[in-house]
């Protein structure tokens, strides 16, 4: 089946159909006529026709850091739900946490055709902002602000300062599990608002109270050792993600510390571990879901409306209290 059968059966020109299914102009009656044929013969357009008709594919790249995240799989969820209902695919690249695959897929995306790209971003190197600065295809980024680009974020400066906060109310001696200041969210902007936090009350962390893990379960585990072999008087302890947290209450569970009696523990993220931890974490709510929809609604509107308009929208947070802090 071809356009040329669709327009026989339909009763109409070649040139009709060809309107019709790029949305220009065909009266009412003739519309209707070539939808019941459509139907009726399940015939679809190529794709491959339309894309070199109309330089089109609807298809939107999205680079992720890391598949199996609760975080990204929310954030994915949300941009799904837009891209779907305004008649996009998603191509999903995970790169593993690797820089160099990340500059991979944006240049792999930059030359294929799709008609946008969400990254979903980490951490930008010199290289990153040369490969954006010369990027053709529109792009938005998700998770990290960076001047000059469309971007939705988090506020994860406020989220550390709210978590950090709580703990203060009963606890005098922190410690703080954090990620790589590479990563400028989570890694600079929640190690800031943990510490501005703690400068109110005239408190401050000493570099042996500091340790930097890697987002995981076991990272947290090791980082909660290292900090408690070398002073288990610790009564407060911020971690810069739930997972982490996590990792770090199981060690502190082994040794035979309380929580939240002897040790106070915070995250950030509200991942779905935290509700079912015994006892459940106390952390910040992100709108993961939410910031996934508002990057996606952001770049089809890039593609569809040409406004050329450079949004960025920095999230909201919400303090998530539950039972691992006094």
């Amino acid at each position: 089946m071809n356009i040329n059968e669709i327009a026989k059966l339909a009763g109409v020109s070649r040139a009709t159909v060809s309107r019709y299914l790029n949305d220009g102009y065909v009266s009412d009656e003739k519309r209707e006529i070539i939808r019941k044929v459509i139907e009726e013969t399940g015939y679809q357009p190529s794709t491959q026709a339309q894309t070199l008709r109309t330089k089109k594919t609807s298809l939107v790249g999205v680079i992720l850091p890391k598949i199996n995240s609760d975080t990204i799989s929310r954030e994915v969820a949300g941009i799904s739900d837009v891209l779907t209902a305004r008649g996009y695919q998603m191509i999903l690249a995970n790169t593993n946490n690797n820089l160099e695959e990340e500059l991979k897929y944006l240049s792999l995306f930059r030359e294929r055709q799709v008609d946008g790209v969400i990254f979903i971003a980490t951490m930008f190197t010199r290289k990153h902002k040369q490969m954006l600065k010369d990027y053709k295809v529109p792009i938005v980024l998700l998770g990290q602000h960076l001047e000059g680009y469309p971007c939705v974020y988090q506020d994860d400066y406020r989220a550390a300062v709210l978590v950090t906060e709580k703990l203060l109310e009963k606890g005098t001696k922190f410690a703080y599990i954090g990620v790589t200041e590479r990563d400028e969210a989570v890694g600079q902007k929640r190690k800031k608002g943990v510490e501005a936090a703690l400068r109110k009350k005239k408190l401050e962390l000493s570099p042996e109270y500091l340790k930097e893990g890697s987002f995981t379960l076991d990272s947290g585990y090791e980082k909660a050792c290292e900090l408690f072999e070398k002073d288990p008087t610790i009564d407060s302890l911020v971690c810069a993600t739930d997972t982490m947290a996590i990792g770090a209450m199981t060690y502190l569970k082994e040794i035979g510390l309380r929580i939240p009696e002897d040790v106070q523990v915070v995250g950030i993220g509200d991942g779905a571990l935290g509700k079912i931890v015994e006892p459940k974490l106390t952390t910040v709510h992100f709108y993961y879901k939410t910031s996934g929809r508002e990057a996606a609604a952001m770049l089809v509107d890039l593609l569809e409306q040409d406004k050329g308009v450079c949004k960025e929208v920095k999230m909201s947070c919400e303090l998530v209290e539950r039972e691992s802090n006094r």
